[in-house]
């Protein structure tokens, strides 16, 4: 008996823990992004200070059926900084997008003809481009992979090419997250 009050502090904190690590999407970008929350993290957060930050992405999941996680990552940047007390509008954000990352923005009939499933990725890019997310095509990408207009979806801008978008952003001091 007395074993079995002993275990009950232990049981007490491990659901606790569990708990805790709960993940959660939004509250910019519902169903994608899901994120933890942090509770005083040793390194402040600066609310107020403007965030211009561009993603470069080129790669994709194996599995076409699969949302891109690295697209997805845009997504968990929103979410976890707005989630945490940081105003929407001093996160500005761009996601350029060249490689085999660049099917994604394939619309629903280019993509179903291309891998035989149906593109996941497009409820995500819609929702980025809602949230006032640039979504960047690279143009050199576009030509050699016959990702033409009519091939794609409307959201995304293209460019001369990833490098040319990539040199501006940084030239206008957006921050360079790439993977």
């Amino acid at each position: 008996m007395r074993s079995a009050f002993l275990l009950l502090p232990v049981l007490f904190l491990s659901i606790t823990n569990l708990l805790a690590q709960e993940r959660s999407s939004g509250p910019v970008i519902e169903n994608f992004g899901a994120t933890y929350e942090v509770s005083n993290p040793d390194i402040e957060t600066h609310m107020e200070e403007v965030f211009q930050v561009v993603f470069d992405v080129k790669d994709a999941p194996e599995d076409a059926s699969e949302v891109n996680k690295w697209i997805a990552t845009v997504a968990r940047f929103l979410n976890m900084h707005v989630a945490a007390g940081k105003p929407v509008e001093t996160l500005e954000v761009a996601l350029v997008l060249h490689g085999n990352a660049a099917y994604a923005l394939l619309n629903q009939e280019s993509y179903q003809q291309k891998y035989e499933v149906e593109n996941p990725n497009i409820a995500l890019i819609e929702a980025l481009d809602a949230a006032g997310v640039d979504i960047i095509l690279c143009g050199q990408t576009a030509a050699h992979r016959d990702i033409s207009k009519e091939r794609r979806i409307p959201q995304a801008q293209v460019a001369l090419s990833a490098m040319t978008a990539l040199i501006q952003l940084q030239n206008q001091n957006y921050t360079l997250i790439n993977f």
